[in-house]
This record gives C-alpha cells, sequence and structure tokens, in this order.
C-alpha cells in the first residue's frame, strides 16, 4: 500500500481514548497528524470560532518505526472544523493534502438524526469541502474507557475497501459500530441515515422568580420514525456495522425540479 498522509480529528477532544487509539492505528497506512480540539467540543456540528484567538499546541511526535509511520500530535482552542482549517492553512496547503481524514473513534454513536449535530461529521464534512476523502468512526458507547478492539478490528478491511474502491468526490462515510464483543457482531451493511425525533430535550432545573429566569438542561429520549431495516440506527441495534455515505452537497435536485415545474419561479418578477 502506497504511504498516506493521514489527518485524524474528534469532537471528544485531545484526550479522549478514541482519537488516542485510532491514531496510533492508522500508522501502519501512513504518516497521521493528530489535530484535535483542546477540550470536548461534543454536538458542535459545523461550528466555527469567529472574532477570538485560538491557541494551537504542539503535543509532540514520534518517527518511523518498525514499518510505522510517524505520528505527530496538536491540540486546538476551537471545534473540530476549526481543527480543520487550521489544519489547511497552517500545517498543510492545498497543493500538498492530506490523502485521508479520520475523524473519530467517537464515544457515542452518530446515527440517525445524530449526524446532524455531530462535530464528529463536521470535521468529515470540512475535509470533503477541501476534497479530502473523510470516515467518521463511531461506537455505540458513552463510556470514557471503552474496549475498542471489536472496531479495530473491521478498519483494515475498510481501508482495503477504500483503497480498492475511493468514494467518490463530495461524499463521506458515518460508519457506526454497536458495542459487542467480535463474536457477536452480525456483520457489515451499507445503510441510511435513519429517521427519529429527540423528545422531552430539556428538564427544568431551577427557577429564579426575582430574575424571571427558568433554567434547563438538555436530556430526552430518541422515538424511532423509520420503518426500514436499511435504518442506520436499527442496523447497530441489530448488531450490524454500519455504513452510510453522506453528501456534501445536500441540494434534492428531484424536488428542486418538481417545485420549479409548479412553482414558475421564472415567472415572477
Amino acid at each position: 500500500m502506497v504511504e498516506k498522509k493521514i489527518l485524524v480529528t474528534n469532537d471528544d477532544g485531545i484526550e479522549a481514548k478514541g482519537i488516542n487509539v485510532i491514531a496510533e492505528f492508522m500508522r501502519r497506512w501512513g504518516n497521521v497528524t493528530v489535530v484535535a480540539p483542546a477540550k470536548p467540543q461534543s454536538a458542535k456540528s459545523a461550528s466555527v470560532t469567529l472574532n477570538k484567538e485560538i491557541a494551537l499546541t504542539d503535543c509532540g511526535s514520534s518517527r518511523e518505526e518498525n514499518g510505522k509511520g510517524a505520528i505527530s500530535k496538536y491540540s486546538f482552542g476551537g471545534t473540530p472544523v476549526d481543527c480543520v482549517k487550521v489544519t489547511m492553512n497552517h500545517l498543510f496547503s492545498l497543493d500538498s493534502m492530506p490523502d485521508l481524514l479520520i475523524s473519530g473513534i467517537n464515544h457515542g454513536s452518530n446515527a440517525s438524526t445524530a449526524s446532524l449535530y455531530s462535530g464528529t461529521l463536521g470535521a468529515c464534512a470540512e475535509a470533503t469541502a477541501y476534497g479530502i476523502p473523510s470516515i467518521g468512526l463511531s461506537l455505540n458507547t458513552c463510556d470514557s474507557d471503552p474496549d475498542f478492539s471489536s472496531l479495530l478490528h473491521f478498519v483494515p478491511w475498510i481501508m482495503e475497501s477504500y483503497v480498492a474502491h475511493p468514494f467518490r468526490k463530495g461524499v463521506y462515510l458515518n460508519i457506526n459500530f454497536p458495542y459487542l464483543p467480535i463474536e457477536k457482531i452480525k456483520g457489515i451493511r451499507m445503510g441510511h441515515q435513519g429517521a427519529g425525533q429527540w423528545i422531552h430535550e430539556f428538564d427544568m432545573t431551577r427557577e429564579d422568580r426575582e430574575k424571571g429566569t427558568v433554567y434547563f438542561r438538555m436530556t430526552g429520549s430518541f422515538v424511532n420514525h423509520d420503518g426500514y431495516d436499511s435504518a442506520d440506527h436499527l442496523l447497530i441495534s441489530g448488531g450490524y456495522v454500519s455504513i452510510v455515505p453522506h453528501l456534501l452537497d445536500t441540494t434534492d435536485y428531484a424536488e428542486s425540479e418538481r417545485l420549479g415545474r409548479l412553482w414558475k419561479p421564472e415567472m415572477m418578477k
């Protein structure tokens, strides 16, 4: 396999176990550059930091050794998208870009509507906008010290499949893994972004009547609205690894054409 330049980021922060595990694992495919938020930035989606200084800190590096690529680590005091942006504006360039972005391993699922809020996938979308093939990896547990061995079992297959059959420009992959021992994982399925809704999303925690202020904390429960077996969150709950290709271009071209016929916007002046 041709040695690659691999960028690794996440939304759980530079200290999270997931990013350190996958960064070390990816060294077998090339030189790894880790640029991750200094602090957890979950649910930041495509958020960027404006009108303030952001610190980029060199966290050390190691050389190529025993057939493994070198690794360099940086923390950045912004969001996952900020991390991709500073990488492309300071550590790499448009004429020498990373060959691949790996975002994760996220501690928690990014299936169904969680993909809308995910900083993990926000980083993938940003890198895709730069033309960098991007893969988000998420494990269906919020445990801070989970066992990633089952997930890592599938990464060589993912890399071999990607090298043999790259996904097309403008697409990034959202891959979610059930938190199960390898022998209990039923296989891998291509799926679609599931439909669902979070309800009862806020609990009132206290009230300051003098100020007229009520305080809330986000909570909630997920309600499934998808009856198709290929919905990503249903695949995961069924014991499968779910792979969903996401488009950077979110235009519904068929609906644009349909509404263009019915609304006749060209007649409006």
